[in-house]
């Protein structure tokens, strides 16, 4: 595929017989570019080269203190690690020790419990016992005294004055011996 030339390209071609390179050094200005160029990189040396050296040492300075900074937070990193592993063993010591203290109050707590109910039980036989000795007591006195009211209430139709004598008599002899 080709393109068509634009004529005045066509024109300007076939005007100067084609296309070519010239080598006539006054012609194409070659030894002013030199001169320009060279006086450039001379001037400008100096001026590019401390722009550049600044700059040089400004990125060794902030390297510098990127890896200080690098260096403080690794052992700002080291050091917090090993006080979050001194932490955890705290932590682990304080669980194990609060669960054994539990462990003790609960067990003392049960042993108190048992303590208070077999007193409470001792208690209650105590108390039950001298209940039934108070009941005993009152029904023997209760029986004692019934039977006196009977003994009363029947003696004077069978006691005459020989028994009373014989009996006033047993009772000092009795008393006598005694």
């Amino acid at each position: 595929m080709t393109l068509p030339l634009l004529p005045a390209a066509a024109t300007l071609l076939a005007s100067h017989g084609g296309f070519g390179l010239n080598f006539n050094p006054f012609e194409t200005n070659i030894i002013n570019l030199a001169i320009v160029i060279a006086g450039l990189v001379y001037f400008l040396k100096g001026f590019l080269g401390s722009i550049l050296e600044r700059r040089r040492s400004a990125i060794l300075t902030d390297l510098r203190d990127a890896e200080e900074r690098l260096a403080a937070a690794t052992t700002s990193l080291a050091d917090a690690q090993k006080g979050l592993a001194e932490a955890q063993v705290r932590a682990e010591s304080i669980r194990s020790e609060g669960a054994s203290r539990a462990e003790a109050v609960r067990q003392e707590s049960e042993k108190r419990t048992v303590e208070d109910m077999a007193r409470i039980k001792e208690d209650s036989a105590s108390d039950l016992d001298a209940e039934a000795a108070r009941v005993s007591g009152q029904l023997r006195r209760e029986a004692a005294r019934l039977a006196i009211e009977k003994a009363l209430a029947a003696l004077p139709g069978k006691l005459d004055s020989t028994a009373q004598a014989k009996l006033i008599d047993q009772s000092i002899q009795s008393l006598g011996k005694a």
